[in-house]
């Protein structure tokens, strides 16, 4: 598992709300599956889950192709708490019981936090039963000012891949 994940196509100014990341990413979702790396298929974002009569609805939702199972996504636009296990440990039970086919291996669960402790995190996981990571992520308002000026912005490599014959 990558630790930090990288969304630099991801811009913002000011505080982001966990929603504003989220569309973000569906809207980049090519760019989040480059980053999150080989195999990774997207099934939904919000994807609701009902139990007992109460919806809850999962940040991000993809399947592994070669790992063959269900990744839960859950995005903290702040500090990992120790909290955020329970509620992600919740939702791959559910995805579990209630996805899972016969071949399927068990779900695996990454939170992507603004930041993390890790020592923190150790503990909120140790007992966990689920395969449970934490990482950070950074979005491009993260990589300092005299970088950014630097860099090239997305849209003007965007134009630039567009603009170029591949030859094979």
């Amino acid at each position: 598992m990558k630790d930090p994940y990288l969304f630099d196509f991801i811009s913002s100014k000011g505080k982001i709300k966990e929603l504003e990341i989220e569309n973000a990413m569906i809207n980049k979702i090519k760019d989040v599956l480059v980053e999150l790396g080989k195999g990774f298929a997207f099934v939904g974002s919000q994807y609701k889950i009902t139990v007992m009569n109460t919806d809850y609805f999962i940040d991000l939702l993809f399947y592994h192709l070669e790992l063959k199972c269900y990744v839960v996504v859950e995005l903290k636009a702040r500090k990992f708490k120790p909290f955020d296990a329970g509620q992600i440990n919740f939702y791959l039970s559910v995805i579990d019981e209630k996805l899972r086919k016969k071949d399927d291996n068990p779900t695996i669960g990454i939170l992507l936090c603004k930041q993390k402790d890790k020592l923190t995190a150790e503990y909120a996981l140790k007992n966990a039963n689920n395969p449970i990571g934490v990482s950070e992520y950074k979005l491009l308002e993260d990589i300092p000012e005299y970088l950014q000026k630097q860099l090239p912005k997305v849209e003007e490599i965007e134009i630039h891949i567009n603009d170029t014959e591949i030859f094979i």
